[in-house]
């Protein structure tokens, strides 16, 4: 049976369960809207309204404004799967793209503003791509509320879509080249009938003439004025609404003043008007932005084609019927058909069909990889040659491709420790240039009154605080885009800084410098039990580990394994567990001295020659069998190895394998420097020992064992195919399976270094050189203009170098 709402009247909807206590009764709301309005009633003691009321209330949605009625969509769970990630108990993250963000104090007003609200647990705003990525406790604000503390300060947000990120830029775009369409043409017209005013100085010129070009001027410069000009008022008021002081507060005063003090030259036939300076300078700062935003673009290319890899259709087989479906539509389980040259919509596992597959967008890896039944894909990826049947396992959020971009973009958005300074002195540098514009306008005016303004004016808009901010982000998107390019995807805004100025590189053997595909060569036997029955015993504890050599092993098992119960697994050293009554411990020889196993030396020295990997087996009373298993060096460690010592780096070797096998893989990259049978706390005491020395340290490792390495190092590498906790601790992931690219890493990194220097010290120096000249009358108010634009473009043109593909691997 259907309910009306107590507010308006109107029917409930069946999914709607919202209710407000009005004088001790609850009482039913069809929709937020009518919720919102009787709640205010209630709490502003105004519920009689409800007692003499003749008939019901308008409906609440016709109160509550558009926009909020839009946001508050976002809140439903349903639609939230769609886009939001749960980051853990209570917390929820997103991304968002921003509007209207036109300088780099636009993302410090943002920042500021939302991590002011309570429940807001961190805020990251890319420059390069609008694009935020926020995280709250839902307990404690909700999507929509961010979305409308965002526009409250003047801002647009919405839930981050590819596409509609698209149709905004080019939105921007043509509106950008339509204001800068009128300001080039009129600029330039009234550039005409300036020439001849300023002949006129020189030569002379007809008091008429000159009266009527500077009415002409006036006229054109106008559109300019209002149509061209028009967003940088809008920022400027924005800004101050907020008690904030961008760079746009500057450029819309210098704007306004030169117009003002023109328009009172014309009124009262005077001897300098400055509409060629207007035109000309929003002219010029519109093409900088212009400019800007291509560049921007064209710096996060490489992160964007990674969201567009995936489709917007999958074929869908149901009843034996192949249905196209949308891929927001598709559910773990489902099975799809993937045709020859289609992107592959979702994470999941091949049921029929053989293929190859180009994963080069995510590895970097050019060459296809063969897949049939039983291997996974990953979404994104191209299915080159064959039809593939795949159910899917992993969708939205979940995927690997949508990880690896949660990732990049975390790294793009957190700043730099250079970054930070960089901030906090634009942050106030547009503050210190008003009150030098006023001064100098004081100064000036009681010298010479003919020259104040135009040399306030060049003061005003000379200087550029854009550059300063732009140094840094544009160049770490820049440098980002182009390693996730290579397989070397970043995941923390400091790590291309830190690896530049790296001296040691720290490297783990086994799936590091070795593939990790570890095959087991023999297994020795010292008990009555046959070979059979301690691989079951064995695979049945390595089941409980992510190790290469726990896979090495259970891939040896033929038959049925028995049950271990109370599993222990001792990182880096061994496992124990109990089975059919009897304890059994696998590992290393020092693991089992641990557990008061002892193991024959002359036996241990007889093994270890051949350098082979050994894992032990014993239960508490003797030793029952010993695994040899071997690998094989990873592609490029040689010539990583030697690229490094040629730059001047120090190369380590840390594993808990025992001497023979270390030192077979060290003597065969040429490292001479080796640790081995260390415990996770050997290394990591190994690595602080370097650290308190002065050592920047880089970490290269895959395992369980490595990842409190991998998180005390100033800079940590995780490989792609190393576990989830390795990766998770990792500032960078290889994912590519050649070490070589690493190469391209240190390099990108080093050269990204660079430019940052330079764009800072271009930015610094830039303005410490033209605020004195401005100030001293030494450059004219277009000139200024054109200062101002070029810098900023200067420094974005700089960094976009990093995007060239002139960095190669030495051989």
């Amino acid at each position: 049976m259907s309910e009306n709402c107590f507010h308006c009247g109107l029917e409930i909807p069946k999914e709607v369960n919202l209710s407000v206590e009005i004088d001790n009764q609850t009482h039913k709301m069809c929709c937020a809207g009518c919720h919102a309005v009787a709640q205010a009633i209630v709490e502003n003691g105004l519920t009689d309204f409800y007692r003499f009321r003749t008939e019901t209330a308008p409906t609440g949605k016709t109160l509550v404004p558009e926009f909020l009625q839009q946001t508050q969509i976002y809140d439903n769970p349903e639609i939230q799967k769609r886009f939001v990630r749960d980051a853990g108990e209570h917390l929820r993250e997103a991304s968002l793209i921003l509007e209207g963000i036109t300088c780099a104090a636009c993302i410090w007003l943002n920042e500021k503003h939302l991590k002011s609200l309570k429940g807001i647990l961190n805020v990251q705003i890319n420059y390069t791509t609008h694009r935020a990525r926020v995280q709250w406790d839902e307990r404690q604000i909700k999507l929509s509320e961010i979305l409308q503390a965002i526009s409250a300060i003047g801002y647009f947000a919405h839930p981050y879509d590819p596409a509609k990120q698209q149709a905004l830029l080019d939105k921007e775009r043509q509106q950008q080249l339509r204001r800068l369409g009128v300001a080039g043409v009129l600029s330039m017209q009234v550039m005409m009938t300036s020439i001849a005013l300023y002949a006129g100085d020189y030569y002379g010129i007809e008091h008429e003439f000159r009266v009527l070009f500077y009415w002409i001027n006036l006229l054109m410069t106008i559109p300019v004025l209002l149509y061209s000009a028009l967003p940088f008022y809008q920022n400027a008021w924005r800004d101050l609404k907020q008690g904030q002081f961008g760079m746009d507060v500057p450029v819309s005063l210098g704007i306004w003043l030169a117009f003002l003090g023109s328009v009172w030259e014309t009124i009262y036939q005077g001897q300098h008007v400055y509409y060629d300076s207007v035109t000309m300078f929003v002219f010029l700062l519109l093409l900088g932005r212009y400019f800007e935003l291509m560049a921007r673009h064209r710096s996060a290319q490489a992160s964007e084609s990674l969201v567009q890899m995936l489709p917007a259709m999958a074929n869908r087989i149901k009843e034996n019927l192949i249905e196209i479906i949308a891929v927001a539509e598709l559910k773990i389980g489902d099975l799809v058909l993937i045709k020859a040259g289609e992107s592959i919509p979702a994470d999941g596992i091949i049921i029929e069909g053989q293929s190859s597959v180009n994963e080069a967008l995510l590895t970097g890896e050019n060459l296809p990889l063969l897949k049939k039944e039983n291997d996974h894909l990953i979404a994104g990826t191209i299915n080159i040659e064959s039809p593939l049947q795949m159910r899917v396992e992993k969708l939205g959020d979940d995927t690997i491709l949508s990880h690896i971009l949660r990732l990049l973009e975390r790294a793009q958005s957190e700043k730099p420790y250079i970054t930070q300074i960089a901030d906090k002195i634009a942050a106030y540098f547009v503050i210190i240039i008003l009150f030098l514009a006023a001064g100098v306008a004081w100064y000036w005016w009681t010298v010479d009154p003919t020259v104040w303004l135009p040399i306030t004016l060049a003061v005003l808009v000379v200087t550029c605080p854009c550059a300063l901010s732009l140094a840094t982000p544009v160049a770490i998107t820049a440098a980002t885009g182009t390693l996730t390019k290579h397989g070397l995807l970043t995941t923390r805004g400091h790590a291309l800084e830190t690896l530049a100025r790296a001296t040691h590189f720290v490297f783990d053997k086994t799936g590091t410098l070795t593939d990790g595909k570890l095959q087991l060569l023999k297994t020795y036997l010292y008990n009555d039990l046959n070979e059979q029955q301690v691989l079951g015993i064995a695979g049945s504890l390595e089941q409980h580990s992510e190790h290469p050599i726990a896979k090495a092993i259970l891939s040896a098992v033929s038959g049925e394994m028995p049950t271990a119960e109370q599993v222990i697994n001792q990182a880096g050293a061994g496992l124990q567990g109990i089975i059919n009554g009897t304890q059994y411990f696998l590992g290393t020889a020092e693991f089992l001295k641990q557990q008061n196993v002892s193991i024959p030396q002359n036996l241990r020295e007889k093994l270890q020659r051949n350098g082979d990997t050994l894992v032990w087996l014993a239960n508490i009373n003797q030793i029952c069998a010993a695994f040899a298993l071997s690998d094989h060096l990873r592609e490029g460690a040689f010539e990583l190895v030697q690229y490094l010592q040629k730059m001047g780096i120090k190369t380590l070797l840390l594993t808990g394998d025992h001497e023979n096998s270390a030192k077979k893989v060290a003597q065969a990259i040429k490292i001479t420097e080796i640790g081995f049978q260390l415990s996770p706390d050997d290394k990591l005491q190994k690595v602080k020992e370097l650290q308190n020395n002065g050592a920047i340290v880089a970490m290269l490792g895959d395992g369980v064992n490595d990842a409190p390495v991998l998180a005390a190092a100033q800079i940590s590498i995780a490989m792609g195919g190393g576990t989830q906790v390795a990766r998770a601790s990792a500032d960078m992931i290889l994912l590519s399976e050649n070490l070589q690219q690493l190469q391209i890493g240190l390099q990108t990194a080093r050269k990204t270094l660079k430019i940052i220097h330079q764009n800072l010290w271009w930015a610094l120096g830039y303005n410490i050189f033209v605020l004195p000249a401005a100030m001293m009358g030494l450059i004219v108010p277009w000139i200024a203009g054109v200062g101002m634009a070029g810098s900023s473009l200067l420094v974005v043109f700089n960094a976009l170098r990093l995007t060239e593909k002139k960095i190669s691997i030495v051989k």
